[in-house]
């Protein structure tokens, strides 16, 4: 049976030739990272992956998780990983050193942590929803609530939740009706209902520290009377030792179509006399410090359509490398051959191995620049506020897709779940809903990121001129022509989109979010095909230079794929977004 071994050879180049890893390491801050230390980390990480984590994988699928009058027992393993994973130190990687954290890069930690998705994506959640609130509590928090949650909470001895989601108020913050109430003492008192709590309750760590969205009683309607507060299972004493549990409970766990190695509960809150909160920030300003987990995990649920897909591309690999089906069209030798020699299964495989390659560079290149933003670079923090929504809501369709492609190689066995395939296409599925839809992404790449920008349209302006830039230095290149001319198209593509977009919106805006979706992708498949054509650029200079490495042969041949089976698909987006719109309002409702 396949087991999940780490990519480290393209992480690497990825990371050092396309992320600029060695800049990153000189930027203020990061003295103390190198490339050599990187490369000790991925190495570890990618033993830790294979022999801790991708083993209980499976039984996390089949076995989960257990609720008993609010208590949940993890599958088998888990808890036993986890507490290895902590003392590992593996919890604190991109943390602040002066809580505990090892302040490393965040392009370093994008890498070790598509290894966790991809060899147990269940497991990997607790520590991502765990990282997304301490950068909350790390922004927005007092002092005093930093020094007394964030160090365990970094070295893993405590984990963090998200709570926005209620029954009656899922994508519509707006309709949040939690409620918090003043004690007096500098607390408060917590009351409602929240939904969809991954890791809400569980047996790996102490505490669990949830940051819950309420209103309090004087606050105004709608998004601007929401604020946020830190929840704690267990009160917390003084001397950081824990004191009694407070008034709130898992009511239920959650059955689910994948992920079952996760658990996610329904929290109800105040069933007495109210749990004990307190304010994170302001009154009312919750959304705000809310959006700052949020962006931490759309970039990391963008990775989770990496780490899968390499997951599912891997197993279906090996399943094409063993299995002895039928006869190989035009091969007259008849010798019995593997069904990796049959065309179809060939170009399933590197649909899967050049589109993960794809995803994989954009979503190393975005957290590339969120360490250029941190240390003060504007234009990188205007590259990541465009590429959010894209690397989540792109990677995570391009992940369903590609687990989808992957089960196919297997054929029927593929559908039957002791392969093992079936499970992949399960877990990726909910990668496009949770941390906000593909709709949601891609309303917020056309509306905030590009038509209501303060100058609409200069971030995806920057980008297309870069992108416009490596087209001419690679369009006289023998080697990279075809991919030139394959990027100058899809350019073209998204030029043609962006220009009507900002033509259209303010007088038609329905018209365009019609086509946001479409557009998203549009905007995914350029910038994916940008970077694998940088990426050949880089290959063609090693191979023209001498070197034997086979992996550069393998990097022109998935970027000449990308760009020939892939950006086409760039005119027929821009033709759906800019001339779609009719046809989707055209159905009278009561013809539905």
């Amino acid at each position: 049976m396949s087991t999940y071994i780490a990519p480290i050879r393209d992480m690497q180049f990825v990371l050092n030739e396309v992320a600029g890893l060695e800049d990153i390491c000189a930027l203020p801050g990061n003295e103390e990272c190198s490339v050599d230390l990187v490369e000790s980390i991925l190495d570890e990480a990618a033993k830790f992956a294979t022999g801790v984590l991708d083993p209980i994988n499976k039984v996390g699928d089949r076995v989960g998780h257990v609720c008993k009058d609010g208590v949940v027992t993890t599958a088998p393993g888990f808890k036993e990983a986890y507490k290895l994973f902590a003392e590992t130190g593996w919890t604190a990687m991109p943390f602040a050193p002066e809580f505990g954290g090892q302040g490393l890069p965040a392009v370093v930690s994008m890498a070790v942590n598509e290894m966790w998705k991809g060899a147990n994506m269940a497991f990997g959640l607790c520590p991502m929803l765990t990282g997304g609130a301490i950068e909350a509590i790390a922004h927005h928090g007092s002092d005093e609530l930093k020094q007394k949650y964030l160090p365990k909470m970094v070295d893993g001895t405590w984990t963090g939740t998200m709570n926005l989601t209620e029954p009656n108020a899922g994508s519509d913050l707006a309709a949040i009706s939690a409620k918090a109430k003043a004690v007096g003492d500098g607390s408060y008192l917590v009351s409602g209902t929240k939904i969809f709590i991954t890791w809400g309750e569980h047996d790996v760590a102490e505490n669990i520290i949830h940051l819950v969205l309420a209103r309090l009683p004087d606050a105004p309607p709608g998004l601007k009377g929401i604020s946020l507060f830190l929840v704690p299972k267990f009160l917390v004493n003084d001397d950081g030792s824990l004191g009694r549990r407070n008034d709130l409970i898992c009511a239920s766990i959650e059955h689910k179509l994948g992920i079952h190695g996760s658990p996610t509960a329904v929290m109800s809150y105040g069933e007495k006399e109210g749990a004990v909160g307190y304010l994170i920030g302001d009154e009312n300003k919750g959304v705000g410090y809310m959006f700052t987990m949020m962006n931490h995990a759309r970039v990391n649920v963008g990775l989770e359509g990496v780490g899968i897909a390499e997951r599912a591309y891997q197993h279906a690999l090996w399943y094409a490398r063993e299995r002895v089906q039928g006869a190989i069209v035009g091969d007259r030798s008849g010798e019995k051959k593997t069904i990796l020699h049959h065309p179809d299964v060939r170009r399933l495989l590197m649909e899967c191995k050049a589109r993960t390659e794809a995803m994989r560079t954009l979503a190393y290149y975005g957290a590339a620049q969120i360490d250029r933003a941190h240390a003060g670079d504007a234009a990188a923090q205007a590259r990541i506020d465009l590429l959010t929504p894209v690397i989540k809501g792109w990677s995570t369709e391009q992940g369903v897709e590609l687990s989808s492609t992957a089960l196919q190689v297997f054929g029927g066995v593929g559908f039957v779940e002791e392969t093992g395939a079936a499970q992949y296409y399960r877990d990726s599925r909910i990668t496009t809903i949770y941390e906000g839809t593909t709709a949601i992404q891609a309303n917020d790449l056309v509306g905030r990121k590009l038509a209501r920008e303060k100058v609409p349209g200069t971030a995806m302006q920057a980008l297309i001129a870069e992108m416009t830039a490596t087209v001419g230095e690679i369009e006289g290149q023998a080697r990279l022509a075809g991919i030139a001319a394959n990027l100058q198209g899809g350019i073209a593509a998204l030029q043609q989109a962006v220009d009507w977009i900002l033509a259209t919106y303010e007088s038609n805006p329905a018209a365009v979010h019609a086509g946001s979706v479409p557009f998203l992708k549009l905007t995914g498949i350029v910038a994916g095909g940008w970077l694998m054509a940088r990426s050949a650029a880089i290959a063609v200079k090693h191979i023209a230079a001498g070197s034997a490495d086979e992996f550069y042969k393998a990097k022109l041949a998935t970027a000449n794929y990308f760009a020939t089976h892939q950006l086409p698909f760039a005119a027929a987006y821009a033709t759906e977004m800019t001339g779609g719109a009719d046809s989707v309002f055209a159905l009278p409702e009561n013809l539905f």
